[in-house]
């Protein structure tokens, strides 16, 4: 029997890679004004709220018309997404969950709201046992709060659960609660400094297994 009996996924970057279309717009922002917005800058915001102040960074004149800027921008973000297909791979990786004898579960630093409305859309709520969003918790990602109430909602121990997870307040979260942890990275996190005892896979072509397989015992 295999010791995993559980995956919990992160959403954003992991199923659907909202994070990248995300970048990308502030990128062009930032360089509407002459500005650059690094990507190591940017990432210490990935996978948590309000870690990274992205308006910092713009001249006063764009920040004083903020409320007007940030509809516009959100509007094209949400564009992007909405015409984005899932991550290559992960709908068989989750269709594969339930037929190999296992609980499917997610943990996402993002609120209800927003992951229901991505999951309903390419049908893959009807997968998760449960939620764990940013409005279960008082701390998100990289706290371990948000895995520690997935796992207990599930009624197993963290020993039992497989993290699948793209950045680096998400893994830290999962392994600070105590699960296995594997990374699958996506463009705007690939760089970022995973703990070498992190599982790792760079996609999801490899299915399930391939995730399994990183799980050491």
């Amino acid at each position: 029997m295999h010791p995993i009996q559980a995956v919990i996924f992160d959403f954003d970057g992991t199923i659907l890679d909202t994070e990248t279309h995300e970048f990308r717009r502030w990128q062009a922002l930032y360089r509407d004004h002459n500005r650059e917005l690094p990507l190591q800058e940017w990432q210490r915001g990935i996978g948590t709220w309000d870690a990274f102040d992205p308006w910092a960074g713009l001249p006063d004149h764009v920040q004083q018309n903020r409320q007007a800027v940030h509809a516009q921008l959100l509007e094209t973000i949400h564009a992007d997404i909405q015409a984005a297909d899932l991550r290559p791979g992960v709908r068989n990786v989750l269709d594969a969950i339930r037929p190999a004898g296992l609980r499917l579960a997610l943990a996402t630093s993002s609120d209800r709201t927003w992951v229901t409305r991505w999951l309903e859309q390419h049908d893959l709520l009807r997968h998760f046992e449960t939620l764990a969003t940013r409005d279960d918790v008082t701390r998100v990602k990289p706290d371990p709060e948000l895995y520690t109430l997935a796992v207990h909602r599930l009624g197993l121990k963290p020993h039992q659960c497989l993290a699948v997870e793209d950045s680096l307040n998400g893994a830290t979260a999962a392994a600070a609660a105590g699960l296995h942890v594997v990374v699958v990275p996506n463009d705007v996190t690939r760089t970022q400094a995973f703990l070498p005892e992190w599982g790792r896979v760079d996609g999801y072509e490899g299915g399930l297994e391939s995730l399994l397989a990183t799980v050491r015992v």
